[in-house]
């Protein structure tokens, strides 16, 4: 039988910084070992770059770069720019007509999209009209907020109701996806992501560990909106006459919203006790959990966000907001404290509760640490997408087996 060949659209995949291109290279590796050839297609829906490079009169051709990462065919599509005049759709053309032509190279069995508002709608045209199945992959942001964008709502809509399958990262996502569509009922499923087991203690000492002082709380990622980190803000502050602390961000502010950001430290009365260690690696992230006393995601919405399982890796206490997985993953009082979202009051509460008992601390810590071995391994989120990827292709088997024979 022929090794079927999947191809992934996705806006980002390593060396890209951001939970969507790790999540897109851990499952390309879990697809490799169950038996698929692999395809990467990357490339950006909203043109930042090209909009720029077009008012200042750059011009380019469509381009493609290919290479093998890791057992995986990385392409890298970049769409024409030959107008100052910057239009969307004349990009967004150049890309569906170069993953066409990709199509017609390697003949592809099945695409799958990651992040429906963007690369879902463009994958899932071609797939339909080239009569090849499309799984598409929610992540968080595309239902939780580009839904309510009239410009997308319609895209969004159909590229659910004409999806081979379509996965989601909890039920959160998936009652709202299948409210939008009903019909996608019976072809749709929801599962956490997975982490392998990291070994902390190898890791170097990060560079600003000397700074921090008393009970230090942490958080990590690209802060934005959706983090909550106004309410952290403002527990801190409530905190702050009861408990000597270090508030520790570990990331940086998404610059669209740098300057609201910088207001809000300037107007929470802790910026004295706030460290934030600006944009860097995965691994030097790392590096700073083991240094926090309590992991802190106050989320509003945030799908299933990888931080929150390597803190759980890292048996730290955690204090969680009840959104999406990480409501989903957390159980009260056994391996975490989890609160409503947009409570200072309860974040403010669970953060003095832990703070003032190390015991607690280390029996939460210990718990979160054995739930995400257990439930959250590699070889679960493997299974999941096995058989995802078996429902998809059902249609497709018999003649996969005869050009076979």
């Amino acid at each position: 039988m022929n090794t079927p060949r999947v191809c992934i659209t996705t806006l980002e995949f390593p060396p890209d910084i951001g939970g969507v291109g790790e999540s897109v290279h851990r499952i390309a590796q879990m697809l490799l070992a169950l038996g698929y050839q692999v395809h990467v297609a990357v490339f950006r829906a909203t043109f930042r770059a090209e909009r720029e490079k077009a008012s200042a009169g750059k011009f380019q051709r469509p381009s493609r770069q290919t290479v093998e990462q890791d057992g995986i065919i990385v392409h890298r599509l970049q769409p024409a720019i030959r107008s100052t005049t910057a239009r969307e759709q004349d990009y967004l053309h150049d890309l569906y007509s170069q993953l066409k032509s990709l199509h017609q190279q390697y003949q592809f069995d099945l695409f799958h999209a990651f992040f429906i508002s963007e690369t879902g709608f463009l994958t899932t045209l071609l797939g339909r009209e080239i009569n090849i199945p499309v799984i598409n992959s929610i992540r968080g942001a595309d239902l939780h907020k580009h839904i309510f964008n009239p410009k997308h709502h319609g895209q969004i809509t159909w590229t659910l109701e004409n999806s081979a399958w379509t996965t989601f990262v909890s039920q959160n996502l998936m009652n709202r996806a299948r409210v939008l569509a009903p019909t996608i009922q019976a072809k749709s499923s929801a599962f956490w992501n997975s982490i392998a087991p990291i070994e902390f203690v190898r890791m170097p000492k990060p560079p600003s560990a000397e700074q921090l002082q008393g009970i230090v709380i942490g958080s990590v990622g690209n802060f934005r909106d959706k983090k909550g980190l106004e309410y952290l803000l403002d527990a801190c502050r409530q905190l702050q006459k009861e408990l000597e602390f270090t508030l520790l961000l570990v990331g940086d502010f998404v610059q669209k919203e740098r300057e609201y950001w910088e207001q809000e430290l300037s107007n929470s009365g802790v910026m004295d006790r706030v460290l934030i260690t600006g944009k860097i690696s995965r691994q030097e992230a790392l590096a700073y959990l083991p240094h926090m006393d309590i992991f802190t995601i106050p989320s509003l919405h945030d799908g299933c966000p990888n931080a929150m399982l390597e803190a759980m890796l890292a048996s730290r206490a955690i204090v969680g907001a009840k959104v999406d997985a990480i409501g989903e993953i957390l159980s009260d009082g056994e391996d975490a404290l989890v609160v409503n979202p947009a409570s200072s009051e309860e974040l403010a509460e669970a953060l003095l509760k832990l703070a003032r008992s190390p015991e607690l601390r280390q029996r939460l810590g210990q718990a979160a640490n054995a739930k995400v071995l257990k439930h959250l391994a590699p070889a679960v989120e493997q299974a999941n997408w096995g058989e995802v990827y078996e429902q998809a292709l059902k249609p497709l088997k018999p003649s996969i087996m005869a050009i076979a024979s």
